[in-house]
Formats: structure tokens, sequence, C-alpha cells
């Protein structure tokens, strides 16, 4: 079975077992012809098949009349803050995100630099499997190489009028920085030198092979935590292998938690300007209390980055991002970013004179709990169309799933769009509550599927 997978942000799949270059060439076709000319930015994260597939992406744009700008090895923020300040028609970010070493993937932006709308995605689907109509050798595109896309990402977050670079400066962090050998190596610990921090590397190897499995979870960062007790530091950085997602380990070697990357990066941004934040309906009600103390409301989208900027578009968010450690804030651009996130949490410790430890204390204190269920041949939306109907009386929303919202916790029912489960996220005051929540739901669903 082809490990090939299809969503808004673009097609992912195991090199060699699905992600094809036959696969790579139709979908770049149809994205040339949704795109129709100009130019695209084109860049990848560090893992090895990532030269194969920019190689096989680029000649595809090429012969389709398609400028492309090449800019390398870099996070996938950086492809998205590039189309927007080249005024680009398109980029590609080549990058499995967080999935291992074996995989591959093509992020496609529409002209913003956003991910492609659910309506531009069917947009261009209709091009796919239709003959291609290569351009003759007189009118193909031409490719250019911008070497300085990171440092102009990166010039870009250190001018923000809410970053303060020297008072960040004389604070002298000490920072262990993971980056997984991915992408983060090329930029992250030069971010931070740039803040003035002394800078521990770990998995900073320009290699793209993952020396662990690549997601940011606490589980897979025993060495991370090992690393900031070891060293006395002040904090830890830890990002994905394309660099959208943050999570942080405090003074004392705990997580963080990645809801509360999104957390502190509200709190900062609400406490400099009013107006709305728009976080996912998978995300702690931890967003609703900070909120509260600058009489702001928070708007809540369906899980994808793409559905977060849409939400944050209509209401004119000033600050957005999803629980899994991505920030997005509008002045940079329309994209989940970790530099960005750095910068933040680096000008909240600052401004806030305390240690992460101690912010983690006093921030709202919730607990997530993440199970998921097979549904073997039962139908996901039967499911949810049952619990829907046994809570219909309760505070509910149906835009992705099942959200409900009690007193004292919330829970969220979502299908998945690659395999056949149900994810169950609950919320409580204590992690056994909120576990014991989750089994509860768990047996619940369960009991449905022998109807």
């Amino acid at each position: 079975m082809s490990t090939l997978m299809v969503s808004i942000s673009g097609i992912r799949g195991i090199v060699g077992d699905g992600l094809d270059p036959e696969v790579i060439v139709d979908y770049v076709n149809a994205y040339s012809k949704f795109i129709g000319s100009g130019k695209v930015v084109v860049g990848r994260d560090a893992r090895i098949t990532g030269e194969m597939v920019n190689q096989i992406v680029t000649g595809t744009l090429l012969s389709n009349g398609i400028d492309v700008v090449d800019i390398g090895i870099c996070p996938t923020p950086t492809v998205q803050f590039t189309v927007k300040s080249l005024k680009a028609d398109g980029g590609i970010a080549i990058s499995a995100s967080h999935n291992p070493n074996e995989w591959n993937a093509l992020k496609l932006l529409n002209s913003t630099g956003q991910f492609m709308s659910p309506d531009e995605h069917e947009e261009m689907k209709k091009f796919l499997n239709v003959n291609p109509l290569y351009k003759s050798w007189d009118k193909i595109g031409k490719r250019t190489v911008l070497t300085d896309a990171i440092k102009n990402h990166v010039n870009a977050i250190l001018k923000l009028p809410v970053i303060d670079v020297d008072k960040i400066k004389k604070k002298n962090y000490k920072v262990v920085a993971d980056c997984v050998n991915g992408a983060g190596a090329f930029c992250i610990p030069d971010l931070l030198k740039s803040f003035g921090c002394e800078v521990i590397e770990l998995n900073c190897e320009k290699t793209g092979i993952f020396p662990r499995l690549p997601e940011p979870l606490p589980e897979n960062l025993t060495e991370t935590i090992k690393a900031v007790k070891t060293h006395n530091a002040d904090f830890a950085v830890v990002v994905d292998p394309d660099v959208d997602r943050l999570v942080l380990i405090t003074d004392k070697g705990e997580p963080f938690v990645e809801e509360n990357t999104v957390t502190i990066a509200i709190d900062f941004v609400l406490s400099k300007i009013s107006g709305n934040a728009v976080v996912n309906f998978s995300t702690s009600r931890s967003v609703d209390d900070i909120a509260k103390k600058y009489n702001s409301n928070v708007f809540r989208s369906p899980v994808g980055e793409a559905n977060v900027v849409k939400k944050m578009k209509e209401v004119n968010a000033v600050i957005g991002g999803e629980g899994s450690g991505g920030v997005i804030y509008p002045p940079l651009h329309y994209g989940r970013d970790a530099l960005i996130g750095i910068a933040i949490a680096l000008q909240y410790l600052t401004d806030s004179n305390k240690k992460l430890s101690e912010i983690k204390d006093i921030l709202p204190q919730y607990y997530i709990s993440k199970k998921k269920i097979e549904l073997n041949k039962v139908s996901p939306d039967s499911v949810i169309s049952k619990l829907t109907e046994k809570y219909s009386i309760e505070k509910i929303n149906t835009e992705d799933g099942l959200r409900i919202d009690f007193d004292d916790h919330w829970v969220h029912f979502r299908k998945s769009n690659t395999e056949p489960i149900i994810r169950i996220i609950t919320e409580a005051k204590t992690q056994s509550y909120s576990e014991e929540l989750s089994n509860n739901y768990f047996n619940e669903i369960k009991n449905l599927m022998k109807l």
C-alpha cells in the first residue's frame, strides 16, 4: 500500500514508496497550472532526500515556464516569509515536518506565502492527471539562487517593534538549542547568538539525519532535558526538522509544555496591543484565561495552519497559533514560525524578569490527555454524529468533529484524514482527571460502535 497522504497543506509520503518522481512531477505540474505564470520560491529542510526532490520540483516548474527562486536549506517559515517579501506567485517548501527520515513532502503555498486554502487546493486538483503542456525551449523558466533568505527572515524579526534586542542581550541567557540535525541547525544557534545568548548546541549537525524521533514530544527529549541540567542552562529551545514548531524546556529541566508556547505568545502580544487571538479547537483553555486579562476575544478554528490563518484574517487577529508549539505573528507573516516564537519567548522572559520555571508555575494550569481509537469498519462520521446527538444540550461546536465545553473540562473528538481513527483530546485541571475523562470517552465510543 502506498504511503502517499494528500491534504490542503500538500502531499507527503515515504520516498520510494508513494512519494516517487512521477508523483512529484504530477503534483508540481498541477501546481504550475494553478499558479499559471511568474515565479515560485523553493526551499527545503535538511533531510537527505531533499536535494533529489528539489531537482525534480525545480525542473518541472521550469519546464512549465515558471521562474524558480531557490533559497536552499531553510525553515518552512523562511519559504513563507520569502514568498511574501519577494511578492512571488507561490512557494514550495520541501519538508515532511516531524515525520522520520524516510519521509518527505511538498508543502504548497499560494501567492501570499500561506498554505493553500481548501478552495485553492480543490482548484489545483482539477489539473492532476491532465496531460502536461510543457513550454518550448525558448519559453522555459529561469532559476536563480537566493542565499540571503534566512538572513532576511532573521533581520525582519530583529527589527520588529515588539522585540528589544539590546534589552535581551543584557540578560546573557545560556540556552541549549536542539535542532534534531534539521533545518534549524542552519539558523537557530545564530538567531540565539544575535540576542547575546551563550548557545549549547545539541543535534545541530547539518547532516539532515535525525538522531532520534524528530517530533518534539517530551519522551523524545530526554537528552535535551539532561543537557539543560548538565550545563545549568536558563532553558532549552527545541524545533522540529522544518522549524515551524517550538518547544521549550525550563531551567529545571522540565518540559514547559508545547501548549504554553502559544499561551505566552498570546500573553505577550496582547499585553502590547489589544485585539483578537485565534487558536484551533484542540488548543488549551489557558489562552482564554490569558485573553480575559486583556478583555480580548479568542476565536477557534479547525485544526491546521491554513484554517487558523483563515480565521485570523476573518477576525483581524493580532496573534494566533496552534497548541503544538506553532506561533503565528501577522506583522512578520501568516505562518507558524519557531524563529518568531523564540524571539517572543526571550522578550517575555526578559520583561518578566522571571525564570521559565517560575513563568510555568504562574500560567493557568491545565493538563491535556490525548487518545485515539481505531474504528475498523465503523464510520467515524456516524460515531461523531451519535456523540453530537447525545451531548446536544451542552456547549458544542461541530466545525471540526465535535468539541464540547464543560465547566471543569473540554473534549474534542476529531476524525483523522489519513487513517480510520478518532482522536480524543481532553483537558482538565489535573493530569489524572484529564486521563480519567479520556478513558471514559474512549469506552463511550467503544460502546457506541457496538450499537
